[in-house]
């Protein structure tokens, strides 16, 4: 079976620090890039940062250089989202996804075909 699951969301105060988990199972994980994507509520989907499958980081949204950093480890099947000085604004369900770079690397929401359930993140004073 098929499956990503995200794990370490929770709730936090400004300036704190979380790292999320993504437990992939059931494909080759180690010849897909990882996307971590969040949604706040009202807001669109946005790609956070993504990583290939030889680990090059492809693409680290803006709002979040400097804060967020990704990572794998293929021989665990996991991918993580280290994130620092977190801000109210960086509340969001968090997700990430595979991507077989079929057309190449993206952090392109449409490339990616197998997604977790999500992890909530919330940053409240």
């Amino acid at each position: 079976q098929v499956q990503l699951v995200e794990s370490g969301g929770g709730s936090v105060q400004p300036g704190g620090s979380l790292r999320l988990s993504c437990d992939a199972s059931g494909f080759p994980v180690e010849h897909y890039a990882i996307g971590w994507f969040r949604q706040a509520p009202g807001k669109e989907r946005e790609g956070i940062s993504c990583i290939s499958s030889s680990g090059v980081v492809i693409h680290t949204a803006d709002p979040v250089k400097g804060r967020f950093t990704i990572s794998r480890d293929n021989a665990k099947n996991k991918a993580y989202l280290q994130m620092g000085g977190l801000r109210t604004e960086d509340t969001a369900d968090y997700y990430c996804a595979a991507d077989n770079q079929v057309d190449g690397p993206s952090c392109s929401a449409e490339h990616y075909d197998t997604w977790g359930r999500g992890t909530h993140v919330l940053v409240s004073p």
